[in-house]
Formats: structure tokens, sequence, C-alpha cells
């Protein structure tokens, strides 16, 4: 979507986007999680997907009217182990979005048995509400 174009959006929220924007371009956030996606990957993620609540995974969802999600899914997945060289029958490929709460759960049972303990950081120095501090 271009939105200097679309006359369709509120002025003052398109000078917000505008301003945010210009923020991004200039700014360097050492926040892990975030990050300045290309424009491209902008106009997909704000495309008529948006609208459709595709839970589960390609082919196996509950909902009707998932064939074009499924699709999208797994051209993504596709290119995602083409990019990285991954063999299909031993890696599988999850492109869907999640947040970094589950995230960080599922990275600190990987690294540390019951009772260990690990060093954090506090929020205002890069830490997250999920590290406990």
């Amino acid at each position: 979507m271009n939105i200097e174009k679309n006359k369709k959006i509120d002025p003052q929220i398109r000078k917000l986007i505008e301003k945010e924007e210009k923020r991004q371009q200039e700014t360097l956030d050492l926040i892990a999680s975030e990050n300045y996606p290309s424009k491209a990957v902008r106009e997909a993620l704000s495309s008529i997907f948006v609208a459709k609540y595709s839970e589960g995974r390609p082919y196996k969802r509950y909902y009707a009217g998932m064939e074009n999600v499924d699709k999208l899914e797994t051209l993504v997945e596709e290119r995602v182990r083409k990019v990285f060289k991954l063999n299909p029958k031993k890696w599988a490929v999850n492109v869907q979005p999640y947040s970094g709460s589950p995230a960080n759960y599922a990275i600190l049972r990987g690294l540390l048995r019951p009772g260990e303990k690990f060093l954090s950081l506090p929020l205002a120095h890069g830490g997250h509400l999920t590290h406990g501090a």
C-alpha cells in the first residue's frame, strides 16, 4: 500500500505513519524483538490476508476458505528451505508469526534444566518480561 497516495486514510493517522517510517529509517534501535521489514514485506503483511484467521497447519485447518492461505504459507516454507538449503525430509519449517513470550520460553526450556538460573537484564536495559526481571 502506498501511504502517500491512499486518500482513504485519515490525514492525522497518515502523518503519524509517515513520522514513524522516518524515525525508523533514521534510528538504530537495538531491541531484539523488533526489526524493520522491507517495504515489500510490509505491503504483504497489510494485504487482504490480515483479515484471515488461520490457526493450525496448512491443509489441516478447520476453518473454511483457507485454500489461498495454505498455498501462500506452503510457498513461503518452501522458499525458506531453499534459502537455507534444508532437506525437506529432515527439516520442518513453520513461518507462522509467533509472539516473543512463547519463543523465549521455548529457548529457556531447551537450554536450562529445572532449577537452573540465568542472568537477565532489567527491562530498561534490554531485558524482557519473560526473563523475570
